[in-house]
């Protein structure tokens, strides 16, 4: 019975990690894209 429980919860606490992990590339992802943008902004007023 401890086997099992401690199975499942290994199981858990992989499962949580991979969406943390998740959640995090494309929060890093989003962030490389808002600073695109911004990039794009900046040209767009030095050239006008």
């Amino acid at each position: 019975m401890k086997a099992l429980r401690r199975i499942l919860a290994a199981i858990t606490v992989a499962l949580l990690a991979f969406r943390a992990i998740g959640s995090f590339l494309s929060w890093v992802e989003k962030q490389e894209e808002t600073e695109t943008d911004a990039w794009i902004d900046e040209e767009e007023f030095e050239e006008a």
